[in-house]
């Protein structure tokens, strides 16, 4: 430990890996549920799963932790996916087993592109008072607007690498399983959406978004605050 930030170990990295695939998973079965059809298969500790074409629950996670995937078992999967049409799109830790990496290139696939996890330890701290969780009732407005904003990319910084339609934003968002919702308001308005879901003790913050006409005005730092 130096004050807040803290040494992320593989220990550590395969946790957070082993919260993802869960998630991963749950929001799959949550959008079979919801249209049927789709797919959920584990592999090498980790998971394969088709939840629609397009979805951010259509991916492969968790991989790198124990041992290379057996070459059969993902034979099998790459069938699955070709099957739908979808191509397989794997997300895998840098701290993961160097050799999945050897081994994935090998079989042709590769690097698209790299993404940042922050974490850090909780402590005490304080809820603001323009955040409050989403009521049952206001589930659609959230799910609106947080896809919306969504959509509006920002123009600082990286873009993102991923674009999903509305439509498709929405489904997904309404299908993340054991989620609590919170929603920002600024000057009476709807400001912002965000969500968190815990699984064994990591907390993984997802589905945030900040609507255009509010950004800048410290919404983002609020629903983070709320959420810690």
């Amino acid at each position: 430990m130096d004050g807040e930030r803290f040494f992320c170990d593989t220990g550590l990295a395969r946790r957070i890996e082993h919260a993802e695939a869960r998630f991963v998973a749950a929001c799959c079965d949550a959008t079979r549920a919801r249209r049927g059809g789709g797919f959920s298969y584990p592999l090498a500790d980790g998971v394969a799963t088709f939840a629609e074409a397009g979805s951010p629950f259509t991916k492969v996670a968790g991989l790198g932790f124990a041992g290379l995937p057996d070459v059969s078992e993902l034979s099998g999967i790459e069938d699955a996916f070709a099957a739908v049409g979808a191509p397989v799109q794997v997300e895998l830790s840098q701290l993961a087993d160097p050799a999945i990496g050897a081994f994935l290139t090998a079989r042709g696939y590769r690097l698209e592109s790299y993404e940042n996890v922050l974490g850090r330890r909780i402590e005490r701290t304080w809820f603001p008072d323009d955040v409050r969780a989403c009521e049952d009732d206001e589930l659609e407005t959230w799910l609106a607007e947080v896809a919306g904003a969504s959509a509006v990319a920002d123009d600082q910084g990286i873009p993102a690498h991923e674009d999903f339609p509305h439509d498709l934003l929405v489904n997904a968002l309404r299908d993340m399983a054991g989620v609590r919702r919170y929603l920002a308001e600024r000057d009476g308005e709807f400001a912002g959406g965000a969500s968190f879901r815990v699984t064994d003790g990591i907390a993984q913050f997802s589905g945030a978004a900040t609507v255009p006409a509010h950004r800048r005005r410290g919404v983002q730092t609020a629903l983070l605050q709320a959420r810690l």
